[in-house]
């Protein structure tokens, strides 16, 4: 059973950044897609970007293009999300998740269609 830990989030200020980190146990996260969520209480839940298990041609959410960047260490077994130029807008808990199951990442991007998700953790961005 693959598990996800999310770690990295906190309190910035507008214009900073954060590197969110997701370590995977259980499985090689290097034969999974990943994803990052976020959500917004009362809101739904957001694709930000999503990277197939060949970690070509991520998929990015519009309104994060050109500030954020997913990757993968796999000697860590090790997912991040490096988040730049953040504005309020950007706050919500982030989440990560991964499947073994592809097809189209930005399908999967847009549906959430991923099996493994970790618990989250909270980004704020506020002067």
């Amino acid at each position: 059973q693959l598990q996800l830990v999310e770690s990295g989030g906190g309190l910035v200020q507008p214009g900073g950044s954060l590197r969110l980190s997701c370590t995977a146990s259980g499985h090689n996260l290097r034969y999974y897609a990943i994803g990052w969520f976020r959500q917004v209480p009362g809101k739904e839940r957001e694709g930000v970007s999503c990277m197939p298990s060949d970690s070509t041609t991520p998929h990015y959410v519009d309104s994060v293009k050109g500030r954020f960047t997913i990757s993968r260490d796999i000697a860590k077994n090790t997912a991040y999300l490096q988040m730049s130029s953040l504005t309020p807008e950007d706050t919500a808990v982030y989440y990560c998740a991964a499947t073994a199951y592809e097809v189209s990442i930005r399908y999967m991007c847009e549906t959430g269609k991923f099996d493994y998700w970790g618990q989250g953790t909270q980004v704020s961005v506020s002067s």
